[in-house]
């Protein structure tokens, strides 16, 4: 499990080496709300792919490896013409877990993301503009309306129905129609 703890003390070291991450997945969502509101296996986040090389060898310095590379990696090469992939999982040896996604910005300042997606999906500046707390801790993380949109087009596991309805609560943001769907 990660922990808020967890999540404050990577996100600060990520920071302090120049590494922007943005919160996703459910401490995404649980940073927008302010609270803690359930258990959380890993810690997602977007990044930029010209720091993807640059955070598995901080991470790997501390036991990181990697677990898995998600269905929908794609290799790309970064800036530093190194290929490396674009969704990942990172784990440490005591199973905590780091959910990767890479993007590039565009000449709109524009996420495009470098792993393969659902064609046209980019994240705009406003998906980007988010900000959460996290244990009393500012972070970055995609705004809600984003949280609401990457958590359709799949079956939902129950806990992130909840997870939908609290973003519903809190912003005001219509419940996509898959969540209608799938809930009955």
């Amino acid at each position: 499990m990660v922990g808020a703890e967890d999540v404050v003390c990577l996100y600060k070291r990520l920071a302090a080496n120049g590494i922007l991450v943005w919160l996703t997945g459910g401490w995404g969502i649980d940073a927008l709300l302010g609270e803690q509101t359930r258990p959380h296996k890993d810690l997602d986040v977007i990044m930029l792919l010209d720091d993807v090389v640059r955070l598995r060898e901080l991470l790997g310095r501390e036991g990181y490896g990697l677990k898995e590379l998600w269905s929908e990696n794609r290799w790309a090469t970064d800036a530093h013409q190194v290929r490396t992939a674009t969704a990942f999982v990172l784990q440490d040896p005591q199973g905590r877990e780091l959910d990767v996604h890479a993007m590039r910005f565009n000449r709109q300042g524009e996420g495009v993301p470098a792993w393969e997606k659902v064609e046209g999906f980019i994240f705009t500046p406003q998906d980007l503009a988010g900000m959460g707390m996290v244990g009393g801790f500012a972070v970055r993380c995609v705004s809600p309306e984003n949280q609401m949109f990457c958590h359709t087009g799949y079956a939902l596991p129950d806990k992130q129905f909840r997870d939908l309805e609290l973003l519903h609560e809190k912003f005001g943001i219509a419940l996509p129609d898959e969540y209608y769907r799938q809930r009955q």
